[in-house]
């Protein structure tokens, strides 16, 4: 919900703000060109997103790329079911791409490939909401697999 500065006599963004997802977003770019087997990367936005895309470029061998994985939390030993309830979603091939329109704070690729290593390009927009307005993406669909 937006706040009213008294000091400067304008709003702020938040997190319920509409207009925040209605503007073009602020472009923000990365990837990877040696994700290992088996790693996962982690990142961290400098602000709410609006909408991130994430591409396999794994171009050197377009018949045996590594499949790459896409979710919203770690894959640890206290949220095992991130992998096994399939709460991501794969990048098979070189090329292949997932749009998300999508608010979130952070992000996680992952090579479940045992031997290839993969790359991706990552590009997100931002909105000018503030990271730590964002909740936690947690539950059913995200992190659990009987919706508890």
């Amino acid at each position: 919900m937006s706040q009213f500065d008294s000091g400067r006599n304008r709003f702020t963004a938040g997190i319920g703000s509409v207009g925040s997802y209605q503007v073009s977003g602020v472009p923000w770019i990365t990837g990877s060109i040696t994700l290992a087997a088996g790693a996962t990367d982690k990142h961290v936005f400098p602000s709410v997103t609006k909408q991130i895309t994430i591409i396999n470029t794994d171009a050197l061998d377009a018949d045996n790329s590594p499949v790459l994985q896409v979710h919203f939390n770690p894959v640890s030993a206290q949220s095992p079911d991130v992998i096994t309830g399939r709460h991501f979603v794969p990048l098979w091939a070189d090329q292949m791409s997932i749009d998300m329109n999508v608010k979130c704070r952070e992000i996680y690729i992952t090579n479940a490939d045992g031997s290839l290593v993969g790359s991706y390009c990552l590009i997100a927009e931002l909105t000018g909401i503030d990271k730590n307005e964002m909740f936690n993406l947690t539950g059913s669909g995200l992190t659990t697999i009987n919706g508890t």
